[in-house]
């Protein structure tokens, strides 16, 4: 450890430089990941907050939520149970003077079930009649506010905004919370439909009606639309970043051991054992990959005071210790192939010379 720090402080300029490197690196890493996180979140929050394991949906929908449709009298077989619930989604667009129109989807529930009974609400109250809605509270955002009524797609009929809740988004879109008589307004399907899926919190809960199929909550995310690559291409990025990683460190690392070949050589044939020089170029390799992820957590920090709302970022503490630890390793198997060379360095080659 004594001589990394010494190596360190004797080439402060060039350990800087690759400090800098890995600290840019490694800040991309953790900003992509808070991205993913962050996205990944708003696919799925309000459907994960209902706390329900099991969904019952169209046959032929394939899973996905958005292409099903469920008949009233279907509905009517599927929520028999206490603990299941109607869910009825359509996308719209909130619009009112003096605030912005707002792409937003559009859930109608059942009062009466436990979805809509364990809606937490952060401001103003549940929704109680048809001309009253629920609203994700980003809407407040964008000018809209409690007791304002507005506009749902090209609809003449004005909704009320009774309350706000947090952390209600399905599809990276806000949602609006309202009735399913509402909901069959949006749509122009009238009374026979009955909404989109029926949602349970049990996780063995089966479906006899015709025409339907029960998914496990897992299979109906990762059918959401766009949910599956986008988490893909990120993890593919994340990957590649970190492989890059491992290629900086040993590249610069390689290069530098090359260099101070015959000076290790001296210290062979002075008696100093390959292990001690092998401990302290892996040394080397961890001072300058923690030194990079201190500088990238204090850049991520920042950015994150800076970072305006609407961009959906994430940061959580475990993944972020799970990625530095991942970049950590990186870095010492980066450097195994210097080490290899200080392993094979001959002292009598420089005797001899």
């Amino acid at each position: 450890m004594f001589l990394a720090f010494n190596e360190l402080k004797q080439e402060k300029l060039r350990y800087i430089m690759i400090i800098i490197m890995l600290a840019l690196l490694s800040y991309l890493i953790f900003i992509l990941t808070s991205l993913t996180l962050g996205l990944a979140n708003e696919n799925t929050a309000a459907i994960t907050g209902w706390n329900v394991k099991t969904g019952v949906l169209e046959k032929s929908s394939d899973a996905n939520l958005r292409q099903s449709l469920l008949t009233a009298d279907q509905v009517k077989k599927l929520t028999k149970d206490s603990d299941t619930a109607v869910v009825a989604e359509t996308s719209v667009v909130t619009k009112d003077k003096g605030a912005s129109k707002i792409s937003a989807t559009f859930v109608g529930l059942n009062k009466s079930q436990f979805i809509a009974k364990e809606l937490q609400i952060t401001s103003g109250r549940k929704a109680k009649t048809s001309s009253e809605i629920v609203m994700d509270d980003s809407f407040q955002n964008k000018d809209y506010k409690l007791g304002q009524k507005v506009s749902l797609n090209d609809s003449s009929k004005k909704y009320k905004i009774i309350g706000f809740t947090h952390d209600a988004k399905l599809n990276i879109a806000p949602i609006v919370y309202g009735s399913i008589s509402t909901w069959q307004n949006l749509r122009e399907i009238g009374t026979n439909f009955g909404g989109s899926g029926i949602f349970s919190k049990k996780a063995d809960f089966t479906t006899s009606v015709k025409n339907t199929k029960a998914y496990t909550l897992k299979e109906i995310i990762n059918k959401l639309p766009g949910y599956s690559s986008q988490n893909m291409t990120f993890s593919f990025m994340i990957g590649f970043l970190m492989i890059i990683s491992l290629v900086i460190v040993a590249v610069f690392l390689y290069i530098i051991t090359l260099q101070k070949l015959p000076n290790y050589a001296v210290l062979r044939a002075q008696g100093v054992p390959s292990g001690f020089l092998i401990r302290a170029t892996l040394a080397q390799s961890l001072i300058l990959m923690i030194f990079g992820l201190i500088a990238a957590l204090i850049l991520v920090a920042i950015t994150a005071l800076a970072m305006p709302a609407d961009v959906p970022m994430t940061f959580n503490l475990g993944l972020t210790a799970a990625v530095s630890a991942a970049m950590i390793i990186m870095a010492i198997i980066g450097a195994l192939i210097p080490v290899r060379m200080i392993a094979k360095v001959d002292p009598v080659s420089v005797i001899g010379g």
